[in-house]
């Protein structure tokens, strides 16, 4: 019997389930949406248990399109949104709250609280304090449930993140786990010890009972209990992380960028944690056996969310793709720039504060210059991550691989290429996050015998090539940076 490894993306706004054969090749794939829900400005959060639900909708779904049963696959991969913070019952594995989602800033005061402690936490984690992260989240989570502290002492509430939520469930509770690169994303997992940090525990005043289990991210986490066949959850790791596999960026510099809701950047880095200035963050990708590897990473908190906000609150476009056809009519640049700090600036600014502004407007502006000006901002966004990471690692990055789905946008990519002065590859499996977890699996069942067998499955995609003369991208780089400046003051 033919054999299939089954990956779980459990995103942001959307769950996917794909069927990856032998080849390396999508047999099927299922989708369903996913709504954030948004309380208060600047909170995000969502239903932990419709994530659950729509994992079983997927899964149930991709199987019978391909009529297949649980009986033909190899394993499990899964790979999450991360940060995403949820709390639950140990005994009703119900949660007590809903999924605190990573771009949500509820938790902003906990951590100016602590601004104190940030080099502390910067030299254990490689992360900055913000409430980006997991940590804030699980404190603001126990301060607003009834006894919340107290049931944690008791060890009676468990944490998670995505992965670790949806391994509690697939398998029906026996599995309390996470893989190393989520770990590493809390602000409570020592990457140099590789353990849960006691101190770290401590200072966000954690009861160590709530945390999970940290395994390797190519590892048999456990069964597929609830779903009646054990299958064997085999490969786990953070979406950004999943992707850097899955571009098979194995070797140290190798870069890629995912766009999505937000846009991240890894830079692999090595088997050595290296600190870095500049608002870039140290991040575990990995580990294999024994074998961890390390990346630098740069967060843009606004990506495609900005392209929906264009289409779902400006009502500027019909659909995502339409935004391609509408920049496209904007025959040249009219200093129009907007900043997309709708929960405020990533890297290298880390500016929980700033807001989302409009500069250059005029009376001629129309709907176009609008709508290219938003698609640009997140090639502008990504460029401060991509000049952060040059300089930090001191080396010269030739080309940039990409994936997801803003990448289907040839305006956006030609764009990102000129502003980079980069070659832009985009990956021809846009889903490389599904990717990655799918090699992982892979490796750890003996799907696949090596590495090198990997390398032999071809990925070529479209490759953008820069054309823009280096006078102009100067000039309108400097418009940006002029335009963050004042989103900044704007914002104090």
């Amino acid at each position: 019997m033919e054999k299939y490894i089954l990956t779980i993306d459990q995103g942001t706004t959307s769950t996917r389930a794909i069927l990856f054969n032998q080849q390396g090749k999508i047999v099927h794939s299922a989708f369903k949406d996913v709504k954030c829900i948004y309380p208060h400005p600047s909170y995000v959060e969502t239903d932990a248990l419709e994530l659950w639900v729509s994992v079983l909708a997927v899964v149930n779904e991709v199987l019978i399109k391909a009529n297949l049963t649980l009986e033909s696959l190899d394993s499990v991969g899964i790979t999450n949104q991360r940060e995403t913070t949820i709390v639950w019952d140990k005994t009703t594995g119900m949660p007590v709250y809903n999924a605190i989602v990573w771009q949500s800033r509820q938790s902003a005061s906990y951590c100016e609280e602590l601004e104190s402690k940030k080099d502390l936490i910067f030299k254990k984690t490689g992360l900055t304090i913000n409430p980006y992260f997991s940590a804030s989240k699980i404190r603001y989570i126990l301060d607003h449930i009834k006894d919340g502290q107290a049931r944690a002492e008791r060890g009676e509430l468990l944490f998670g993140t995505v992965d670790s939520w949806l391994i509690y469930k697939l398998t029906n509770g026996r599995v309390h786990a996470t893989d190393i690169s989520n770990a590493s994303r809390t602000l409570l997992f020592n990457i140099f010890t590789k353990i849960w940090d006691d101190e770290l525990l401590k200072l966000f005043n954690i009861p160590s009972a709530m945390v999970p289990k940290v395994n390797p991210s190519s590892y048999v986490f456990g069964y597929t209990e609830f779903l009646k066949t054990a299958v064997p959850i085999a490969g786990v790791a953070g979406d950004q992380q999943a992707s850097l596999f899955g571009h098979l960026c194995l070797d140290k510099g190798e870069s890629k960028s995912t766009y999505g809701t937000g846009c991240f950047m890894l830079m692999n880095i090595g088997n050595k944690p290296l600190l870095a200035e500049g608002g870039l963050l140290t991040t575990i990708a990995w580990q294999i056996g024994n074998k961890v590897t390390y990346a630098f990473e740069g967060s843009v908190f606004v990506g495609g969310a900005a392209v929906q906000w264009l289409r779902d609150e400006m009502c500027l476009i019909k659909t995502a793709k339409h935004s391609e056809k509408e920049a496209s009519k904007a025959v040249k640049n009219d200093g129009v720039y907007v900043v997309p700090a709708f929960v405020g600036l990533g890297t290298p600014y880390w500016d929980d504060k700033a807001r989302g502004a409009v500069f250059g407007l005029t009376r001629g502006t129309s709907k176009a210059e609008f709508v290219r000006a938003t698609l640009e901002s997140i090639a502008y966004q990504t460029k401060d991550v991509f000049g952060v990471m040059e300089s930090a690692s001191k080396i010269d990055l030739k080309r940039l691989q990409v994936d997801g789905g803003p990448t289907a946008n040839g305006y956006l990519m030609q764009f990102q290429a000129d502003i980079l002065a980069t070659q832009i590859r985009v990956a021809k499996i846009v889903e490389t996050t599904s990717l990655g977890v799918f090699f992982l699996a892979g490796l750890q069942t003996g799907f696949f015998t090596s590495i090198n067998e990997i390398k032999k499955l071809k990925y070529e995609g479209t490759i953008y090539r820069p054309k823009m003369e280096e006078a102009m991208r100067v000039s309108l780089y400097n418009g940006w940076k002029r335009a963050i400046k004042a989103t900044q003051m704007f914002s104090e």
